[in-house]
């Protein structure tokens, strides 16, 4: 077929996912990797302690092991604003999580650290999305001093799952050191449809996670193998394609680990399952990490 017949393909970058979906520790985390043949990492606990609390030994050994191993950190998934810290919490805590993290990215070759936006605690509607805005806007400053990106996932908070208040804290915030980070599987247990969703905010994603899932009848999630689910993750794959998006595909498959929930499952199933997903998700883009 000449040239100018074949049809568009884009390449997105590497494929990498959280580590501690698949084990707690370094070794089984790398196992995961070796068996995918994957070399990019994304982290968030080691050993179950968040990167920001490993002491300053444990943090050494964990950089130098994946230094010895080949093994780079396309992004941190940090606890700013997440599910666990409501909008009336301390920022200070928050803002010591970002100078810590800040240092050790420093050390890792790694900018882009994962926020959300705080879940309410009661307060008016309005008053939430003022110290959203105020809170985001102030931990923006601070990363962009410190040379790294902040992306908000479509997770928990504010600004999590409707897209008119992602785009509005973008503008409110209106910093180089605030974008966008799209979970395509987070639209089933939140109730939205996530291509929808990303139709509007392709153009500000600087990372993605993916993942699978269903609705059951109860009302509840069950997570599945990207592709097999109804989040729409191929869709969401075409949409990111069609912007030009070329960043990471981290694969955060919630099979064996959901720290919302409480859930986490240790051994050779759960980094078999991290694995399974990993193929699940090169096979949804075909030979060469391309997207016809």
């Amino acid at each position: 077929m000449p040239a100018r017949q074949r049809p568009a393909v884009h390449r997105f970058g590497p494929l990498t996912g959280i580590g501690d979906e698949a084990a707690p520790g370094t070794d089984g985390q790398l196992t995961a990797l070796r068996r995918l043949g994957w070399t990019t990492v994304e982290l968030r606990d080691v050993d179950g302690t968040a990167l920001a609390d490993l002491s300053p030994a444990a943090f050494g050994a964990l950089a130098r092991r994946l230094s010895d191993d080949g093994v780079t950190v396309a992004a941190v998934a940090s606890r700013i604003g997440n599910w666990s810290r409501p909008v009336t919490g301390d920022l200070g805590r928050d803002l010591a999580e970002l100078d810590v993290l800040a240092e050790r990215c420093a050390v890792l070759g790694c900018r882009l650290v994962r926020i959300m936006s705080y879940p309410n605690d009661g307060l008016p509607e309005r008053e939430w999305a003022d110290r959203v805005l105020a809170r985001t806007a102030v931990l923006a400053d601070r990363a962009e001093r410190a040379g790294l990106l902040l992306a908000h996932e479509n997770c928990a908070g504010w600004a999590g799952d409707r897209a008119d208040r992602a785009l509005r804290l973008l503008r409110a915030v209106d910093s180089p050191a605030l974008r966008l980070l799209f979970d395509t599987g987070n639209g089933v247990p939140y109730g939205y449809d996530a291509p929808a969703m990303l139709r509007g905010l392709a153009p500000y994603v600087a990372h993605v996670h993916v993942k699978d899932a269903v609705r059951l009848p109860d009302g509840s999630t069950a997570y599945t193998l990207p592709g097999e689910g109804d989040a729409g993750v191929a869709e969401c794959l075409r949409i990111l394609a069609a912007h030009g998006y070329t960043g990471a595909l981290s694969l955060e498959p919630h099979l064996a680990v959901r720290p919302h929930e409480g859930l986490t499952r240790a051994g050779e199933d759960a980094v078999d399952l991290f694995v399974r997903a990993g193929h699940a998700l090169a096979a949804l883009l075909g030979p060469g990490r391309a997207l016809a």
